[in-house]
């Protein structure tokens, strides 16, 4: 791992289970949905029980931008510049749950399964990172010392959340792909899925479910072609059709809400943690935009 990618070992870093994200890419939502939301709406409208104990990728982008503003304090006390990270727009930011069922959203057609164009802002704080990447030796060692964790990174981070450690998402990278695994399976998603596939043999494509589509080997080109933006386009109308997100958001919802009961201690000392690094953020943060 590399010194200047501190994000990968900030507190918040953002982990997402890999099952959640087969076909693309977080304000993390504070409160359940009461009912799963229409097959006609965009994914980014999707929250789910488990999206309270993980950091969205807002909130990590919070702790990235106050670990810097101390970062930036530290590096100049010992006579050295520190370039901040730009921020990214609040508008540039994926929902939490784009794509968990596969590609449900309009663009489709034009994207196929391919992740759509960075935003600008995304652009810009990647740029950002690479060019730390080739900063001066003793810049680099000011800022994470020799092991990549020390220097004024550990020093804003203490200062930032004192003694209290990062969080471990270790719980909810684990339930997160039990549920929608176990989701997959439930009767009521394995019949939208079957009525799904009917609709795609109609027009010429035979794949499992949702996820297999958007997860074949096939779209793995430099660009969309014209055969993955028709099945793209197909897969998200006889989605629509057949309200199969409907059903698996359903069905998920409720397997998340009792695996949250059956591991509520877990869960919550993790939620503790992450609160108390996004609380001491926004304080950083707010003192810096006056």
């Amino acid at each position: 791992m590399s010194r200047s990618r501190a994000r990968a070992v900030t507190a918040l870093t953002l982990l997402l289970a890999t099952t959640a994200c087969t076909a693309g890419h977080q304000e993390s939502p504070t409160g359940h949905p009461t009912a799963p939301p229409s097959a006609t709406r965009q994914a980014g409208q999707l929250t789910l029980p488990l999206d309270a104990y993980a950091s969205s990728t807002a909130e990590t982008y919070a702790v990235e931008d106050a670990q810097d503003i101390l970062m930036r304090r530290c590096m100049n006390d010992r006579g050295l510049e520190w370039k901040p990270l730009p921020r990214v727009s609040a508008q540039d930011i994926e929902p939490p749950n784009a794509g968990r069922y596969g590609a449900v959203e309009a663009d489709a057609a034009d994207f196929g399964y391919h992740p759509r164009p960075e935003p600008a802002s995304v652009v810009r704080r990647n740029r950002a990172w690479d060019e730390r990447e080739a900063l001066p030796a003793e810049v680099q060692h000011a800022a994470y010392g020799t092991s990549g964790k020390g220097g004024c990174l550990k020093a804003a981070q203490r200062q930032l959340a004192g003694d209290t450690a990062p969080p471990d998402y270790h719980a909810f990278n684990q339930l997160t792909g039990t549920a929608l695994e176990a989701a997959r399976r439930a009767p009521e998603v394995r019949s939208a899925v079957r009525s799904w596939r009917t609709c795609m043999a109609k027009a010429g494509f035979d794949y499992e479910d949702p996820l297999a589509v958007a997860g074949s080997r096939r779209w793995e080109t430099a660009d969309p072609t014209s055969t993955e933006r028709d099945t793209a386009r197909t897969d998200v109308a006889c989605q629509r059709s057949t309200k199969v997100m409907t059903a698996w958001a359903a069905a998920e919802i409720r397997i998340q809400r009792r695996l949250i009961k059956e591991n509520a201690d877990r869960l919550d000392e993790a939620k503790a943690r992450k609160d108390r690094w996004l609380a001491a953020a926004r304080r950083v943060l707010n003192r810096a935009d006056g």
